[in-house]
């Protein structure tokens, strides 16, 4: 995928934008009409986005985003209705699932951006990231118990994880909406900004991690998510193998040379 928004066909179930900015690639939520609400036209976009980037060796950071003044409503919930009521799956089967609930997972952090309504599939997306930046005014909820269902995208665990079980089941048993600061206080979020600089905040971020030495990155992700998804010892186990394959790469080799010269290193993912 290499479209961007303006490139893309308008579509009454949205879409999802991309665009390569060096070794960034931005993901946008695109369907602003009707508050970017999702339908699985749009999630099987967006899985199929996150699997360009972890799969292109060129593309070593994802943002996050969405356009409009909203991040997203939630579920266009009639467009899932009858899957719900059958058992079916309603998240993506193809690609990368962006939820990071299933295998295989990425490697490759993202960034996410925060504005406007951020409603249900917004949190359990933003969860799903590595660092989040909230708009000032952005507005919470994870309000799927008011609708007769219930968060079954990774909140119901990610939230006590962060926030705390009370914390956690105030947000999810309510289904209250919260503000940014909130949001920053249980560990929702790492960031708040002044309103429309969230993603310039974001994309500040992944230029950073992009200057690191993209291979270090993702070995560093996979670490973190073996020890989230399966225990201390996961990672422990594999500190020695993968210092080892780390240090003989090109990049390795970069990096103590440019401490030796005192540049900045050049990094190209080998």
């Amino acid at each position: 995928m290499s479209s961007t928004p303006e490139q893309n066909e308008r579509h009454p179930d949205g879409q999802i934008s991309t665009e390569v900015r060096g070794n960034i690639f931005l993901i946008g939520i695109d369907r602003p009409e009707k508050y970017n609400g999702f339908t699985p036209k749009m999630f099987s976009e967006l899985a199929d986005a996150y699997a360009e980037l972890e799969n292109n060796s060129e593309l070593w950071v994802g943002v996050l985003f969405a356009h409009g003044k909203h991040f997203t409503a939630g579920l266009d919930l009639p467009k899932f209705a009858d899957a719900m009521k059958k058992g079916e799956a309603i998240l993506p089967t193809n690609g990368i699932d962006p939820f990071s609930l299933k295998p295989p997972f990425r490697t490759k952090p993202v960034v996410a951006a925060m504005n406007g309504i951020c409603y249900t599939a917004a949190i359990e997306l933003m969860l799903a990231t590595e660092i989040v930046v909230s708009a000032r005014s952005a507005r919470y909820s994870q309000l799927e118990v008011g609708r007769g269902v219930m968060a079954a995208a990774g909140a119901t665990f990610r939230m006590v994880e962060r926030a705390g079980w009370g914390n956690a089941m105030k947000v999810l048993l309510t289904g209250y909406e919260f503000n940014a600061e909130e949001a920053l206080r249980y560990n929702f979020i790492q960031e708040i900004v002044d309103d429309g600089e969230e993603f310039n905040r974001a994309l500040e971020l992944a230029e950073e991690i992009a200057k690191q030495a993209p291979l270090a990155v993702q070995a560093t992700l996979q670490s973190s998510r073996a020890y989230y998804f399966d225990s201390p010892k996961a990672a422990v186990d594999e500190f020695i193998p993968v210092m080892k394959a780390l240090a003989n790469t090109e990049d390795a080799a970069e990096g103590v040379q440019s401490f030796i010269e005192k540049r900045p290193p050049v990094y190209k993912g080998k």
